[in-house]
């Protein structure tokens, strides 16, 4: 195996990074000037630009994590730009696509919202999803607007998806689906966080309160007020928070359909019904 291979699998080891393979793959086909499959124990060191190469490996090897490097994520059925601007979509996130296709017709024309759009992946993934609907993606962060008007454009979804810089306290219209990855990290899981995440991840899309509830609390005054009749709202959590967020959304008349566990068997969505 080359020396530029060996070496920098040691480099991982030592820096207890996980799959320092596939890491490493990743990282050497993005600095490659063909874009084929990269097997270490068969590489032409020829066709990698090999201080790109460098210099991706000294990144990853100073915890920033691969999909802010090569500014790519994929989630559901497509990949999403990616940066330290927005989270990157995780997998447990997709259980809400997932729970929006078993409670709605994939044809119903309707009204959707997406609070707190981040890079827009729910947005998107929706709006090909439900090809009737219309959606309004909104954050308080202009960068990751920005993000998301990338995604946006990238899967030329612009008359579908409206993006709007605004707060819950802005919403008037009134929606049939409602969901939302909301910022649900106490102070004392925020400091406990990895660095990869801590220090490349916003942390106005992590933080929520000291308790991790404030967006729920602030959700649920308002929550029916924008919502239609027979309207779904779809929410994740954190992976303590089940007892404490059914408790606040009892003060409202919604109706808790599905308590959705993730692959890790831990409580991550719900699914509340307005009649």
């Amino acid at each position: 195996m080359n020396k530029i291979i060996n070496s920098s699998l040691l480099a991982f080891k030592e820096k207890n990074i996980e799959n320092p393979e596939l890491d490493l793959r990743i990282l050497l086909k993005h600095a490659s000037y063909k874009n084929e499959e990269i097997i270490l124990s068969n590489i032409n060191i020829e066709n990698i630009n090999i201080n790109y190469f460098k210099k991706l490996l000294l990144r990853r090897l100073n915890n920033e994590p691969i999909s802010k490097i090569i500014n790519k994520k994929s989630f559901w059925k497509d990949e999403f730009f990616v940066n330290s601007d927005v989270l990157d979509p995780r997998p447990e996130t997709e259980l809400i696509i997932e729970e929006s296709l078993n409670n709605i017709n994939k044809f119903k024309k309707m009204n959707i919202l997406d609070f707190g759009t981040g890079s827009g992946c729910l947005a998107i993934s929706l709006a090909k999803e439900f090809p009737n609907s219309k959606i309004t993606a909104i954050d308080i962060s202009k960068k990751a607007l920005n993000v998301a008007k990338k995604n946006i454009d990238k899967n030329f979804l612009n008359n579908q998806i409206k993006l709007e810089f605004s707060n819950l306290e802005s919403i008037t219209e009134k929606f049939d689906l409602i969901v939302s990855n909301p910022p649900y990290l106490s102070f004392n899981d925020y400091h406990e966080l990895q660095l990869e995440v801590k220090n490349h991840e916003p942390k106005i899309a992590l933080l929520g309160g000291k308790d991790g509830l404030a967006f729920y609390e602030a959700l649920a005054n308002k929550i029916e007020k924008i919502m239609l009749p027979n309207s779904f709202l779809i929410l994740e959590i954190g992976h303590t928070q089940l007892d404490s967020v059914r408790l606040i959304f009892k003060k409202t008349n919604l109706i808790l359909k599905k308590v959705t566990k993730d692959i890790q068997n831990i409580d991550r969505t719900l699914t509340f019904f307005k009649i």
